[in-house]
């Protein structure tokens, strides 16, 4: 490892060599690059196949971009050094005029073979007309060597340029060294023929941008019923057509097509904004940032063609040229397509969570009072999800069956709360983070700051409040239920070897941590599924399909099948949510167990109940044991982690759903641990003052105008 006080006299050692040396490291340098520059210009050879001269051009551009691999120099110098590079070949070849006529030939004959709009319009835009397709691509464009490439300039110019810090150097050029290149690689005749490819890239970019812009899904998120040829797509291609066939320099045609550029951009904002409405999909994001990329890639080469001839002109060439550069790398990239083409359908996913999450705040003593007695109702019922799941685990069965049944019968149990009105503690935290989260854009300012972080009180009280109801309800409901199971069977709930094994599992000092941590990412992922479900009914449309249903209609009448959409819309998210729960705590530790890995689940509510019954089968002795007490102390750091990972996992998403930038998620969670360290008990329980003094303040502020507040002061963290 180097340390930095190595690389400190290594610094030190290469000043006093250049001091030593003078003005004589550069003129040695200088000969070495000459020597260098002759070897590689000897080697042109416009008699040579094109694939040879192309690997030729590879290895100039190879020669001017080279770094070394460790080097003192900052990226800075070697950008300038690149350039030096560059004019320091171009004298060379002034000064030996035979072998620049060779070199000049064999790079405009390259270039003149090389036909074809591809480099304007594929370099750095997705190809394939599907995300999937794209993803493939991609992937095996990564893990395969590619073919060579016979007269594709496309090919051509992203292998000479296969680093995204050519760009800059691209850039950093100034307009005599561009001239000079020029001069050195392209004539009229080849300015002419490019001239002619940008306007068939203009041609193959609407076209595309047009078979996509009518289409139906495009056309219904549009809303407005214009015919098609009314549509800015298809104007856009007939001002397009118009422009290609008048003079370069007629100011009319090309303002017209840039205004439909800019249309058209604003028909896919306008696609962004009813995503609510009818859903989204990872094919619909994809074909709308590949129209996005397209019709930019459209508008830069409008503003090429319309240049003037000069410096203008060239500074055009080159912010292109560096654009294609950049473009191409990160079309390159696999990560950036999956993380660009699901941000959107993450966000859409996180507000319809948060919509739902709003149900399970707490906000005045009345709402606090509400969710415990919803928590009642669902500890009540949760104490007979246990017993069933006590009688399957009698039963022995096969371990997958045991799973499914387990599975069908967390469902029940589920489904029974949701319909009763009750909550399921822990599981509201992964809704009710993205309501928090979307309230996060006001925290440029500290009324907003103070704003979420009583928001976020508030939603931990309303958690905690479910875990007190569930607890509550469920320690008194599975003692009767045993006291009922013993006096009607004259025996014990469970056989004192399995309740002893039950109360060692819950213990804190074991694995239940990490149990208990996993099923909170178990919990997560259920708010996922209900999210995805909630998109993808609307996406599909079911409940109009569901509600003009021929079928349907006949058997329950229209009215009453409309009134049933509608509810079936209103519940998809919770079913959705529920069931997958369900089959994540049945059915994940059959699957770990057939892998080989000793996973469990562990919910608080449910471990709650599995510890009464095992004591009320041991009876009173148990509870002067130290392993129920540890088992105990399992239950309420279950409760802890459940909560926390389920929170901490939805918040995070609804964080980078929402672009939060990192100092702001450092100062909210900062203020709320100082928040937390100075008054715990506001997190946990309803105080009447509290909630005086929020009353107060909430009816203030909806009878005052409140002043602009101040951004707070960023510091460096």
């Amino acid at each position: 490892m180097v340390t930095p006080m190595k690389i400190f006299w290594l610094r030190a050692w290469a000043v006093w060599r250049r001091f030593r040396r003078g003005a004589t490291h550069r003129h040695a340098r200088d000969v070495q690059y000459s020597s260098q520059v002759e070897s590689l210009m000897r080697r042109a050879n416009p008699f040579a196949g094109w694939n040879e001269r192309a690997n030729w051009m590879i290895d100039v551009a190879d020669w001017l971009r080279r770094e070394p691999k460790v080097s003192l120099l900052e990226a800075g110098a070697w950008r300038r050094a690149k350039q030096q590079r560059t004019r320091l070949l171009l004298n060379w070849l002034d000064a030996h005029r035979e072998t620049r006529r060779v070199v000049q030939k064999t790079i405009q004959k390259t270039l003149r073979e090389a036909v074809g709009p591809e480099l304007f319009c594929a370099t750095g835009l997705p190809h394939e007309p599907a995300f999937f397709s794209e993803l493939v691509e991609r992937t095996i464009k990564l893990i395969l060597p590619k073919p060579p490439a016979q007269l594709d300039i496309s090919m051509l110019f992203t292998a000479m340029f296969p680093d995204p810090s050519d760009a800059e150097w691209l850039l950093g050029l100034d307009r005599q060294t561009l001239s000079r290149v020029w001069k050195l690689s392209a004539d009229s005749a080849i300015a002419h023929a490019y001239q002619q490819q940008i306007d068939e890239a203009l041609l193959h970019l609407v076209t595309s941008i047009v078979s996509v812009g009518i289409g139906p899904a495009f056309r219904r998120r549009l809303g407005a019923r214009t015919p098609l040829q009314a549509t800015p797509f298809m104007v856009l291609r007939r001002e397009l057509e118009n422009l290609l066939m008048t003079n370069v320099q007629h100011e009319g045609a090309v303002r017209s097509v840039r205004m439909l550029i800019a249309v058209c951009q604003a028909q896919t904002d306008k696609i962004y904004e009813h995503l609510d409405e009818f859903g989204v999909s990872v094919g619909l994001v994809y074909h709308v940032e590949r129209m996005r990329a397209q019709l930019a890639r459209m508008a830069a080469l409008i503003e090429l063609r319309a240049a003037a001839h000069g410096a203008q002109g060239v500074a055009q060439v080159q912010s292109l040229l560096a654009e294609l550069i950049v473009a191409h790398h990160h079309r390159s990239s696999v990560p950036r397509l999956v993380g660009r083409s699901f941000s959107l359908l993450a966000r859409k996913m996180v507000e319809r969570n948060a919509d739902h999450g709003e149900r399970y705040v707490a906000r005045d003593r009345a709402e606090y009072r509400a969710m415990l007695h919803a928590g009642y109702r669902g500890g009540f019922i949760v104490a007979f999800t246990a017993l069933g799941k006590s009688a399957l685990s009698s039963l022995g069965l096969a371990r997958f069956f045991e799973g499914v049944f387990a599975s069908l019968n967390f469902t029940a149990g589920f489904l029974t709360i949701s319909a009763m009105g009750g909550v399921l503690a822990a599981k509201q935290p992964a809704v009710t983070a993205p309501a928090l989260a979307a309230k996060m854009s006001a925290l440029g300012t500290a009324d907003g700051l103070r704003a979420l972080l009583q928001e976020t009180t508030w939603l931990l009280r309303s958690q905690a409040a479910a875990v007190f109801g569930n607890l509550i309800a469920v320690v008194p409901t599975m003692a009767l239920l045993a006291w009922a199971v013993t006096a009607l069977f004259g025996a014990p709930l469970e056989a004192p070897g399995k309740a002893h094994a039950a109360i060692g599992a819950l213990s804190m000092l074991g694995a239940t941590p990490l149990f208990a941590a996993f099923t909170g990412v178990l919990l997560w992922l259920s708010s996922l599924a209900a999210g995805f479900a909630d998109n993808w009914f609307a996406l599909r449309r079911l409940r109009e399909a569901l509600a003009h249903h021929r079928r349907l209609v006949h058997a329950l009448g229209a009215a009453r099948t409309r009134r049933w959409a509608t509810w079936l819309e209103r519940h998809v998210a919770a079913i959705a949510g529920n069931v997958s729960l369900a089959v994540c705590l049945g059915m994940t530790p059959v699957l770990a167990q057939f892998f080989g890995l000793p996973l469990e689940v562990r919910h608080v509510t449910l471990s709650s109940a599995t510890l009464v019954a095992a004591a009320c089968s041991l009876g009173w002795p148990a509870l002067a044991t130290p392993d129920f007490w540890l088992a105990a102390g399992g239950v309420a750091l279950t409760a802890l982690l459940n909560v926390g990972v389920a929170f901490a996992c939805a918040l995070s998403l609804a964080w980078r759903a929402r672009e939060v930038p990192p100092r702001i998620r450092r100062l909210f969670v900062r203020s709320l641990l100082r928040r937390l360290s100075a008054a715990p008990a506001a997190f946990l329980f309803a105080r009447r003052a509290d909630f005086a003094r929020e009353g107060v303040a909430e009816t203030l502020a909806a009878q005052t105008p409140v002043p602009e507040a101040k951004p707070l002061k960023s510091r460096r963290s």
